[in-house]
């Protein structure tokens, strides 16, 4: 099985692709283009709308035509229609080199993602944190990341998945759904030996966790006990994440990215930074859960 391109981007870093099935339409950003796109598989029409600064991750919110937006050192809502960004907040405004990246709402609708260090170092410096409804922001009591990734929650909220994408392990840990206190974690996935990395990751309507493996050109389905279950072909190396779409879920989005790349790597993967698309047979997804404001 392999995906097939559906809009060339040619986006440097492409991430966060998420389904608004009150649209019918695919959110998703350029991180270092600071640009959301938006594109309607139903009359192929792409959208775009220029950011302050990079757009790492966001969420649909109960207000479709509003989002909550994770830009680079802040969180915001922004109006789709206006075009108004209401700041919510500040992230590690105490350390430079680092950045918001991957994030997700959890079943209850609040807003978990984590942060990268952008140094060269890559000290683990990065942290995760839960913005709740109140608009109250909390750090999770997880160890220090490099680079957060993989943010998911199983189907009835009590275990979130995450990885340090440098660790090349998803983890899980048990997540109380009201009160969201996190417990014990544990190895889901060791992908020490694979060709790719873990990035981005999605629960379908079975359970089963979708992972985009970054320098793997591949989007991997793994059981709720780790197992691997199938893999999705991408016809380029730097696969960012993955979302369900269509009107039944069933197309499964895929975004990539040319980042780092040379000219003689550019050439060879002329459609990297695409956002691409398979259609899937028997496997479904849910509807993304929005902020709860």
């Amino acid at each position: 099985m392999q995906a097939s391109l559906i809009v060339d981007g040619k986006h440097e870093l492409g991430e966060c692709p998420l389904w608004c099935e009150r649209t019918q339409s695919l959110y998703w950003t350029d991180i270092h283009a600071s640009t959301l796109w938006n594109y309607r598989p139903a009359n192929q029409h792409t959208r775009s709308w220029p950011m302050p600064e990079r757009l790492s991750v966001f969420a649909l919110t109960t207000d479709s035509n509003r989002l909550l937006l994770g830009l680079a050192s802040r969180l915001a809502f922004f109006d789709l229609d206006s075009g108004e960004m209401t700041p919510i907040c500040d992230v590690e405004a105490d350390l430079p080199s680092t950045r918001l990246n991957d994030g997700r709402c959890d079943r209850q609708g609040r807003f978990v993602f984590g942060t990268l260090n952008e140094d060269a170092g890559r000290a683990p410096i990065a942290s995760f944190y839960r913005l709740n409804a109140d608009l109250s922001l909390q750090r999770l009591p997880l160890p220090g990341v490099a680079i957060s990734n993989s943010i998911c929650f199983s189907l009835d909220g009590t275990q979130m998945y995450y990885c340090d994408t440098l660790d090349n392990q998803i983890m899980c840990c048990d997540y109380d759904p009201v009160s969201g206190a996190v417990g014990a974690s544990r190895l889901f996935v060791d992908l020490q030996d694979a060709t790719g990395s873990p990035d981005g990751s999605i629960i379908d309507s079975q359970g089963y966790l979708w992972n985009a493996q970054w320098g793997g050109a591949r989007v991997v389905r793994y059981a709720p006990d780790g197992m691997l279950d199938r893999i999705v072909a991408v016809p380029v190396t730097q696969v960012s994440c993955a979302a369900f779409g269509g009107a039944d879920l069933a197309t499964l989005y895929v975004t990539t990215a040319h980042e780092g790349m040379d000219t003689a790597a550019r050439a060879e993967e002329a459609t990297a930074g695409g956002l691409f698309a398979v259609q899937l047979d028997g496997i479904r997804g849910l509807p993304e859960v929005r902020f709860a404001t």
